[in-house]
C-alpha cells in the first residue's frame, strides 16, 4: 500500500505552515530539530513550537526566529545575513548529513524557486539571489518540509487548486502585487488550477508554491485514499475562513477498490433556459438537432413566466465535451438570450444490446444489470421501440403484440431465473 498525502490548502501555504501540519501529523520535533541543525547554520536562527487558535480551531505553527547581530552571543562582531545565491545554497544542502529522499527533494524545490525566479528577473537560475531573511527562512522552510515528508514516508503528494489572493505587498524591490511574480511563474510552470477565495492578501508565499509545485504529482481534488491522520498548520494571520493549512496523510486505495458500486457513474451537463416568444415548432426542430448531436436526452416543461406569459423551458442533458456544441445549436435556433449549466453526476446501470428473433422477425433488446462477472444481476430488459414499431406496421399487428412476444422470445433463450419475474415495464430507460 503507498502512502500518500493531500495538501488542502483554503487560504494557501507557506513554508512555515506546512512545517507545521507535518508536526501536528506525528513528525517528532526534536527529530527535525537535530536534522536541521546538520545545515550548519544554527547561528542564524531559532525554532520555536506552539499551539494556537485560529477561528476557534486549533493548529500547530511553527516559528522560524531569524536571529540579529545583538542576539548572537558568540559573535562579537555586527553580522548580516549573507545574500545568498543558489551555488552557495546547493552547497549547504549538498553537505548536509540527512536523509538522502530530503535532501534530493530540497535540491530540486530550490532549483524550481530559483527557475521561477530567474525567469521573472530575466537572469539564469544561478545568478538568482534569495535576498536578505529570504535565504535562511526558505532553507529552514524547504528542508524541513522535505524532512518531514521523507519521515512520513509519503510516496504521492496531491495539492488542492490554489487560491490566489490579491492586495500588494512590500518586497526588496519595492511594492509587488500579489500573487507575487515568482508565483505566479510556477503556477504557470505547472499548469497550477487557481481560483479566487475573495481574500485580498498574500495567501501563496514562493516558498510554499516552489514546495508545491515541485513535489505534488496532481493538483485538484483529492486522490483515492484511506485517511490516516490530519496534520493542521497554521498561517500567521487571522483570515475571514480558518488560516491554516490541511495535509491529510493515508494510504492509497486501488480505484478497483473504489468500483465497489454496483452501476456506473458519470459526469453529464445539464442546460437550460426558458423560452416565451418562439414558435413552438421551432423548439420541436432544435429538439431533433440537439439529440442528432448527441444529446442524451431532450425535454420541454410547460411554464409560466413574468407577467404571467406561457413559456417552455427546454432542458438537454449531454456530456461535459458535447456542452459547446448543444449551446451554439440552442443560441443559433431559438431566440434565447443566455442558458444555465451545471454539472452532475448520474448512477447509470450497464447495458447490452442483444438481437432477439421472434417469430415476427428479428427486435433488439436493451438489457440493463448492475454487478460484475458472476454477480451481475439483470435488472430491466427493454425491447428497442423502433423495432417493434417497423415489425407492427409490417405486419399490420399491435405494437403491443410484438413487444410481448420479444419478451417471450428472450425469456426463452436466456437461461437466468430473474426473467420470468421481470418487471414487464414499457418506459424507456
Amino acid at each position: 500500500m503507498s502512502k500518500v498525502a493531500y495538501i488542502e490548502c483554503p487560504t494557501g501555504i507557506a513554508g512555515d505552515m506546512f512545517l507545521g501540519a507535518l508536526i501536528d501529523a506525528g513528525v517528532p520535533w526534536d527529530y527535525l530539530q537535530d536534522n536541521l541543525a546538520n545545515l550548519g547554520i544554527s547561528a542564524e536562527y531559532k525554532l520555536k513550537l506552539e499551539k494556537v487558535y485560529r477561528n476557534s480551531q486549533l493548529a500547530t505553527k511553527v516559528h522560524v526566529h531569524l536571529l540579529t547581530a545583538t542576539e548572537e552571543h558568540h559573535h562579537h562582531h555586527h553580522h548580516h545575513f549573507p545574500a545568498r545565491h543558489l551555488p552557495e545554497i546547493q552547497q549547504i544542502i549538498n553537505s548536509a548529513s540527512i536523509p538522502i529522499r530530503a535532501k534530493d527533494w530540497s535540491l530540486q524545490i530550490f532549483q524550481q524557486l530559483a527557475i521561477a525566479e530567474g525567469a521573472v528577473h530575466g537572469i539564469a537560475p544561478e545568478r538568482v539571489h534569495f535576498h536578505e531573511v529570504g535565504a535562511t527562512d526558505a532553507i529552514i522552510d524547504i528542508v524541513g518540509t522535505c524532512l518531514g515528508l521523507d519521515w512520513l514516508n509519503i510516496e504521492h503528494l496531491y495539492c488542492s487548486a490554489m487560491p490566489t489572493g490579491g492586495g500588494t505587498i512590500k518586497a526588496e524591490h519595492g511594492i509587488l502585487p500579489v500573487p507575487v511574480p515568482a508565483v505566479l511563474e510556477l503556477w504557470q510552470l505547472r499548469g497550477v488550477p487557481v481560483y479566487d477565495n475573495g481574500i485580498k492578501k498574500e495567501l501563496v508565499t514562493p516558498t510554499g508554491a516552489a514546495i508545491a509545485t515541485t513535489l505534488a504529482t496532481d493538483f485538484g481534488s483529492p486522490p483515492a485514499m484511506t485517511i490516516e491522520k490530519i496534520g493542521l498548520g497554521a498561517g500567521t494571520r487571522d483570515l475571514a475562513i480558518p488560516n491554516i493549512l490541511r495535509l491529510w496523510v493515508g494510504t492509497a486505495t486501488q480505484a478497483k477498490e473504489q468500483k465497489k458500486t454496483q452501476f456506473i457513474q458519470e459526469t453529464i451537463t445539464v442546460l437550460e433556459t426558458q423560452i416565451d416568444d418562439l414558435n413552438p415548432q421551432v423548439i420541436a426542430y432544435t429538439s431533433e438537432r440537439l439529440l442528432q448531436t448527441g444529446a442524451l436526452d431532450v425535454f420541454t416543461q410547460a411554464i409560466t413566466m413574468k407577467k404571467s406569459r406561457l413559456g417552455t423551458l427546454l432542458t438537454v442533458i449531454c456530456f461535459p465535451q458535447q456542452a459547446d456544441t448543444c449551446k451554439q445549436i440552442i443560441f443559433q435556433e431559438t431566440s434565447t438570450l443566455g442558458i444555465r449549466e451545471r454539472n452532475q453526476y448520474r448512477s447509470i446501470l450497464q447495458r447490452e444490446i442483444k438481437s432477439v428473433n421472434t417469430k415476427y422477425g428479428a427486435v433488439k433488446v436493451k438489457i440493463a444489470s448492475w454487478g460484475e462477472g458472476d454477480t451481475t444481476t439483470i435488472i430491466n430488459v427493454q425491447p428497442e421501440y423502433e423495432d417493434c414499431a417497423i415489425l407492427a406496421r409490417q405486419h399490420n399487428i399491435p405494437w403491443q403484440q410484438i413487444h410481448q412476444a420479444t419478451l417471450d422470445a428472450y425469456g426463452s433463450i436466456d437461461t437466468l431465473p430473474l426473467v420470468s419475474s421481470l418487471r414487464r415495464s414499457t418506459g424507456g430507460f
